[in-house]
């Protein structure tokens, strides 16, 4: 096309950006108000992980539109590792020692639409697993949202055709992941490498390594409770849902506490406590002290 040809014409250039958030069924905030319940954009999800033991072979997941819009989201099956500082990569090769459990599940339906306040069931159910050597398998199940384009004809006609316009939709998602075990589980978890740092010089953050040994994934809650010299109680965090998936050996971690009256950072020790969610009974799986300086 010649310049002047091109001079003729005004310049329209409309892209729409895609955004994606994934949730791994991890929650890093005190202010969740329910251990099985995820929510994000306006789904909420319950319960927000998935296991399979024993005898139990089919699972019924809750989905909820909280909003004030129809949503409509695609439902597929993703493979994720955890890093040793809990972030998440998409891949479709196992790591070592890593089993994927999306050839032995079925789900349905695969798209579900929902009205402002409906709800709806995903059924999750195992396929042929009998032949299932002991171990740990796991994937996650993706929901993802389905952005409401309008139709080419029903954009809104720009005044000014010599400019160019950007169009971003946030594109929600959550993954929640489903395991399966297979066999009796020898997995212990040690804490290691705790220590207090100042965050420009007023928030205290907790940073510490959690070891994970044995065939099946850990999750939990860690509860952090300060004691003072004269022996005064204080809990000054918790974290809900912290998982280390298998086949990860640690897990590096770190969150801030919270600054109260009469916690000083600088004498007295720190408790932390890592422990499974009461189901229907809470159990310590593993517990450290830190003494501060």
């Amino acid at each position: 096309m010649h310049t002047s040809a091109f001079n003729q014409k005004s310049l329209r250039t409309r892209a729409i950006v895609y955004f994606f958030t994934a949730f791994s069924g991890l929650a890093l905030s005190l202010l969740i108000p329910s251990a099985q319940t995820m929510a994000q954009g306006n789904l909420l999800l319950t319960p927000r992980r998935i296991v399979f033991e024993g005898a139990k072979k089919s699972m019924e997941l809750n989905l909820a539109n909280t909003g004030t819009d129809t949503a409509k989201y695609v439902i597929s099956i993703i493979r994720i590792r955890m890093t040793d500082d809990g972030a998440f990569e998409t891949i479709t090769e196992p790591d070592s020692g890593q089993l994927f459990a999306d050839p032995y599940l079925r789900f349905f339906p695969r798209t579900v639409s929902l009205g402002p306040n409906e709800a709806q069931v995903v059924k999750i159910q195992l396929t042929k697993t009998s032949d299932l050597a002991p171990g740990e398998y796991r994937s996650h199940v993706y929901f993802r949202a389905v952005p409401n384009l309008k139709p080419l004809g029903e954009e809104e006609t720009q005044k000014d055709t010599t400019t160019i316009s950007v169009k971003l939709t946030p594109v929600f998602g959550i993954t929640i992941p489903v395991i399966i075990r297979i066999g009796e589980s020898t997995t212990k978890v040690s804490l290691s490498n705790l220590a207090v740092e100042m965050v420009n010089d007023t928030t205290p953050r907790l940073k510490m390594t959690f070891n994970r040994t044995g065939n099946f994934s850990v999750y939990g809650d860690v509860t952090v409770t300060y004691t003072s010299a004269d022996g005064r109680i204080t809990q000054v965090g918790m974290i809900k849902g912290l998982a280390v998936y298998s086949p990860n050996k640690l897990r590096n971690f770190q969150f801030d506490l919270i600054k109260a009256n009469k916690v000083n950072y600088h004498a007295g020790k720190l408790y932390v406590e890592y422990s499974t969610q009461a189901e229907p009974k809470s159990v310590k799986m593993a517990d450290a002290e830190l003494i501060l300086h």
